[in-house]
Parts: structure tokens; C-alpha cells; sequence
């Protein structure tokens, strides 16, 4: 038990060693926020151990470090003028601020060593965060604006992607929540998906409103919009074409597979006798009894009921603006129906559990063709689905 804990002590002294030059080293390289959060992660579990003191000088050191770097980093981007550069120097107020908001709640930290609490020179950025968010606001709202006059349907995502940012960080700035609404209603991909039949076979029209009901496939993101029917007040911007080439039916098969089985059971039992004939007792004076085994045996007639489908065809997709198609895609499912049952002859002693389930079954009605379309159609509407998750009609 005492060599355990010493071990336990001895691996922990050693983590906490190791913890500590990764964040000297962390500050060495220049990675003052990743030794800072080293540094609190540590001091969140207890701050007042002996062993932590060192953190104490190093949070100290990598704070005022990370501090300079982010403050010469934005005065040289001020004196660059660069309005392409404001919202770096957003981002770099809000990380001095949090950097702060991070660490106070662990003040004070008293170093023993030089009897004093560890020093931090603490700013309020509030007034500059605001300056910024709104020259922010300004810059990106004018962007936005001329992505507008672009009239593209990239140049509406771009602007919408724009209006988003300012929505996020200064929420209800002018008129850009209508504005977003307008760019993605102008930057939305409108596809119809349609089907033909190429197989010289009658395919079940549920099968083909399913494949068509494009609301259970949950694709539709931000700016693409499937639609089984059409709408005759939208401009379709892409085609989605699922031609069915083949479907194959097998016949109805009903295989048929003899085993024989033969084994040794307990069939009742017998009294133990002595070389005499005699009946042997136990110590209590009872008889004795042994299990009398017989041999049975028992023919099995397995039977399995069989009959598959398979449809193939290809994915096309279309560009309804230049008629032109811009892929294909291969597209095939299979649905196996098989149902097994059997009948035996003999003794069903010799018969495994698993044969014993099987004679309790009987034969069942194969499905119909139309219901063996219909079920390959319910893996084809996957396949479907990932194709088109897979392959976008934009880039």
C-alpha cells in the first residue's frame, strides 16, 4: 500500500513537472495563450498548492507578453489603414478582453518566494470593442451593398455571409436582417428532381412518389432547395434526373436440404447394479440411479423460400440555364426476400435449438414483383440521398 502511494506521488510530481516545461516552453516559442491556458487549467484545481507556485510567475510572464503582442499588432494595423484589416483589430480587442475576464477570477495569486501578489496590468477595451464593432458594422454593411449591385447568386452568398457576421456581433445594426433575408432568398439554387422510367416495367407509383418526396430526404440546406413537383412561380436552376435503366426480378425458388441428425439422450433412468446383480446403495441406504441413454435419430428437411430484385440506373444532374449536364452518377439496389422453414422425420430429440425454431415455422406467401420493386426502392432512396450529400451542383 505504501509503495503504491509513493508511486501514485512520484507520477504525479512527474506530470506536474512536465505540465510546467511545456508551458515554459510554450513561452519560449512565442504561444503566450496556449502557456496561460495551461497555466489556469492547472491553477483551477488548486491554486494555493506549494507545487503550483511556478504557474504563478509564468502566468505572470505570458500574460504581459501576449498583451504587448496583440497591442503592437493592432497599432500597426491602424497606422496601415487597411479597412480590410478592421476586423482583425476586432478580434484582438475582444481577445485582450476575454484574455483578462479569463484570469480574474483566480486574483490574487501570492508568490511566496517574493512574498507579493503576482502582478497584471488590467485594461478596459470596452470603449475601443464598441469603436471597432461599429467601424466593423460600417465596413462589412457597405460590402455587403456592393455585392448586391454584383446580381449574382455568389455575389448574394458573399453579402449574405457578410450581413451574418455583423448580425452576430452587433445584432440589429440597421436594416441587415431584411437584407439577409433578401440575399438568401437571391442566392438560393432551386433543383427539380424528376424520374423516367426506362425499363419496359410498370414501377408502383408509391415507389415513385416516395423517391419524389423530397421532404423525408433532408437535404435542403441554406441555398439549395430540392422539389419533387414543380412550381410554376420558381426558376429552376438545376435538373436532378433518376433514370431507372433495368429492373430484374428473380422467379419464386423454393431450395430444398436434407440433414441427418443423430444423437445419444437421456431416455429415463435405471438402477446401478453390482457384479452380482444386485441393486448398489449410497451411504443413506438409497438406490442408486444412472441416466439410461438411448441413440435417436431424426431426417430434416430444411426448406428456404427465395426471390430477389435489382434495379439499376443513373443520377444525372442538369444545368436548366445552359441545358447542358454537368454529371453522372451510376445508381443500383437490390432487395433479397428469404424465408426458412422446416419439417422432420424421426425423433426431433437429435435436433440443435436452431433446427427446433425452423420446424416451428411454416411456409409464407412470396411477396408480389410490385412489392419487391417497391422494397429495392427503399435502399435506392439512400443510395439517392447519398449521392446527391456527396456531390453538390456548386463547388
Amino acid at each position: 500500500m505504501k509503495k503504491s502511494l509513493l508511486f501514485s506521488a512520484f507520477i504525479f510530481l512527474l506530470f506536474s513537472c512536465s505540465s510546467i516545461k511545456n508551458t515554459q516552453e510554450a513561452i519560449s516559442n512565442g504561444n503566450y495563450d496556449s502557456a496561460i491556458n495551461t497555466a489556469i487549467k492547472n491553477l483551477k484545481r488548486n491554486k494555493t498548492k506549494k507545487r503550483n507556485q511556478p504557474y504563478f510567475l509564468l502566468l505572470e510572464e505570458a500574460f504581459e507578453k501576449a498583451t504587448a503582442k496583440d497591442l503592437a499588432r493592432i497599432q500597426f494595423l491602424k497606422k496601415d489603414n487597411n479597412p480590410e484589416k478592421i476586423e482583425t483589430i476586432f478580434v484582438l480587442y475582444e481577445q485582450l478582453k476575454r484574455r483578462q475576464e479569463v484570469l480574474k477570477p483566480l486574483l490574487p495569486l501570492y508568490i511566496v518566494k517574493e512574498n507579493r501578489d503576482a502582478s497584471f496590468q488590467f485594461t478596459n477595451y470596452d470603449d475601443a470593442i464598441i469603436e471597432n464593432k461599429n467601424q466593423l458594422s460600417d465596413y462589412l454593411y457597405a460590402k455587403a451593398k456592393r455585392f448586391f449591385k454584383g446580381n449574382t447568386k455568389f455575389n448574394y452568398r458573399a453579402a449574405y455571409d457578410d450581413l451574418a457576421y455583423i448580425e452576430k456581433v452587433n445584432p440589429n445594426f440597421k436594416d441587415v436582417r431584411n437584407l439577409m433575408n433578401v440575399a438568401r432568398e437571391r442566392g438560393l439554387d432551386f433543383v427539380i428532381v424528376s424520374m423516367k422510367n426506362e425499363t419496359q416495367k410498370v414501377i408502383p407509383k408509391r415507389l415513385e412518389d416516395d423517391l419524389l418526396n423530397f421532404d423525408t430526404y433532408g437535404l435542403n440546406d441554406l441555398w439549395t432547395v430540392y422539389h419533387g413537383a414543380k412550381d410554376v412561380n420558381i426558376q429552376y436552376d438545376f435538373g436532378l434526373e433518376l433514370n431507372l435503366r433495368n429492373i430484374q426480378v428473380s422467379p419464386e425458388q423454393v431450395r430444398e436440404k436434407e440433414i441427418i441428425k443423430e444423437k445419444e439422450v437421456k431416455d429415463g433412468f435405471t438402477y446401478l447394479l453390482d457384479t452380482n446383480g444386485d441393486q448398489v446403495l449410497d451411504k443413506e441406504g438409497n438406490k442408486i440411479k444412472v441416466d439410461k441413454m438411448v441413440s435417436v435419430r431424426c431426417e430434416l428437411y430444411q426448406f428456404t423460400q427465395f426471390k430477389s430484385a435489382k434495379v439499376t440506373g443513373k443520377v444525372k444532374y442538369v444545368d436548366l440555364n445552359t441545358k447542358q449536364t454537368i454529371q453522372t452518377y451510376p445508381i443500383a439496389s437490390a432487395f433479397t426476400f428469404q424465408h426458412r422453414y422446416a419439417q422432420f422425420k424421426g425423433d426431433k430429440r437429435a435436433l440443435e435449438s436452431s433446427f427446433l425454431d425452423l420446424i416451428r415455422l411454416r411456409v409464407v406467401q412470396f411477396p408480389t414483383n410490385e412489392q419487391m420493386i417497391y422494397d429495392s426502392g427503399q435502399d435506392l432512396k439512400q443510395k439517392l440521398k447519398s449521392i446527391i450529400t456527396r456531390n453538390k451542383f456548386r463547388n
